[in-house]
């Protein structure tokens, strides 16, 4: 089970054509790409991810089927509609914690009996939350779809919570946190970033939690927050590997159909206002060997007009040796030891956040001028055909390459693909959208986005200073 944040942090091989595509246009070849005219023409077979069944059960479970003979595996992914923003103030972490509950039993499976199963079965299952949802899956010979379909439904059913249960987690999350947040050099700097930098509470609260929240809940707010949000109309279930839609169909059914389905509650506004005034503050690190600093902007919503563009835009500040920010800090001057930047890509307000460790001989604000100063040159002068070609072979990269987690190439990757864009838009078959939406973005739309999002009076910046540790 993982927490996931992003910090500088969510398939099928689509024919030959693009496969060629790809190995033909890498960066050894970027130097070819020299007009309009010499552009690759790219061509895309779809749908990429076949949909052989989209149905909907009466209890408002929706379940996506998508066949594929070539292997003898099964993929299962499930989406809840519940993240970190779905949380209100004094108790945080709940999403988080509610994770870790859903391994600890139900009515016909025993504490971590999940992982047993299917990992006896010669599969692999984990899950996942975030700000805007809560994700499980499990990997199975295709064999055993049935034994999947039969552990999800009974959690989702008949979830057995207990104070002892809760008790036990609610110490494993607090452990984590100290782990993974409290004790990592610059994880609770970034934690401060997002909660400087988002004005709504919802959007800028860690989903991992605060220990306040978590050691003042009970195991009724436990219930209360299962009963609320573990549903079926408030869940997606996508399928896909070597099965029978029609079998599969059947055991959806069986298993799910009679699960009851709830009165959802009220989403929150996650609505932000418009900054008008950089934000600043210096956050002192005992576990940083070297200083740092974030500088962060309010971002599009996943898959809104400029979302696509600055998804782009990221790859072309920060990925790899020969992006713009890594050649200009770390090679020609100097000055950084690592840069990195990260787009945060939520179902509403996000963030666009480059984060800098710099050398000790240099100074926060001087490395910060250097970054601006490559923001500025994003600004007055459009990206180069070459840069731009390359960032959209690194996205496509992410979905054709077989060591991708989100690859094509990998039934739990279209699993996902599908469980996420039918439970959050609507449509399993956006993934193809989105893909041309990438291809037809524009130097001229980079230009844009760039100076819409990096000013100064938008900023959020937040500085990690390295103290000595006190000794105890």
């Amino acid at each position: 089970m993982d927490f996931l944040k992003k910090l500088p942090s969510g398939r099928l091989a689509i024919g030959l054509a693009l496969l060629s595509c790809l190995a033909t246009n890498n960066i050894a070849h970027a130097d070819a790409i020299k007009s309009d005219s010499e552009k690759p023409d790219i061509k895309i077979n779809r749908p990429l991810i076949p949909v052989n069944k989209d149905f909907k059960l009466a209890n408002g479970l929706r379940v996506v089927l998508s066949e594929d003979h070539s292997v003898p595996v099964v993929s299962v992914a499930i989406v809840y509609d519940v993240g970190a923003r779905d949380e209100v103030k004094k108790r945080s972490g709940f999403a988080h914690l509610f994770e870790h509950m859903m391994f600890q039993g139900s009515e016909n499976v025993g504490k971590m009996d999940h992982f047993k199963y299917i990992e006896s079965a010669g599969g692999s299952l984990n899950a996942s939350t975030h700000a805007d949802f809560t994700n499980y899956f499990e990997k199975l010979p295709s064999n055993q779809l049935e034994l999947a379909l039969w552990l999800e439904s009974d959690r989702m059913r008949s979830l057995k919570v207990t104070p002892e249960k809760f008790a036990n987690q609610l110490e494993t999350v607090k452990e984590e946190k100290r782990l993974r947040v409290d004790n990592q050099p610059y994880a609770p700097a970034s934690v401060k970033l997002e909660e400087l930098a988002f004005d709504n509470w919802s959007n800028g609260h860690p989903p991992i939690g605060y220990f306040e929240d978590l050691e003042s809940s009970s195991v009724e707010d436990v219930r209360k927050f299962f009963d609320t949000y573990y549903a079926p109309n408030n869940a997606t279930m996508a399928i896909v590997g070597d099965f029978n839609s029609e079998e599969a169909t059947r055991l959806v059914e069986k298993y799910f159909a009679t699960i009851p389905r709830v009165i959802l509650p009220k989403r929150p506004d996650l609505s932000e206002p418009t900054q008008t005034k950089a934000k600043y503050l210096s956050v002192e690190d005992p576990q940083a060997q070297a200083p740092a600093f974030w500088v962060a902007w309010k971002a599009p919503a996943r898959r809104e007009k400029d979302f696509y563009a600055l998804n782009l835009l990221q790859t072309i500040l920060s990925t790899g040796e020969s992006s713009r920010l890594y050649q200009r800090l770390v090679k020609e001057d100097q000055v950084a030891l690592q840069v990195n930047c990260s787009y945060d890509e939520r179902r509403g307000p996000s963030l666009f956040e480059t984060f800098v460790v710099y050398k000790p001989g240099s100074t926060a604000e001087k490395v910060r001028d250097v970054v601006y100063e490559e923001l500025d040159k994003i600004k007055t002068a459009k990206v180069t055909d070459v840069e731009l070609q390359k960032a959209k072979n690194q996205i496509l990269r992410q979905l054709f390459s077989s060591n991708s987690h989100s690859s094509l190439q990998r039934s739990l990757g279209r699993a996902e693909i599908l469980a996420e864009y039918t439970a959050f838009f609507g449509d399993p078959g956006l993934v193809d959208t989105d893909v041309e939406a990438y291809l037809n973005v524009s130097a001229e739309d980079i230009q844009r986005v760039a100076g819409k999002i990096f000013t100064k009076e938008g900023s959020t910046t937040v500085d990690v200073v390295p103290v000595k540790k006190k000794e105890s």
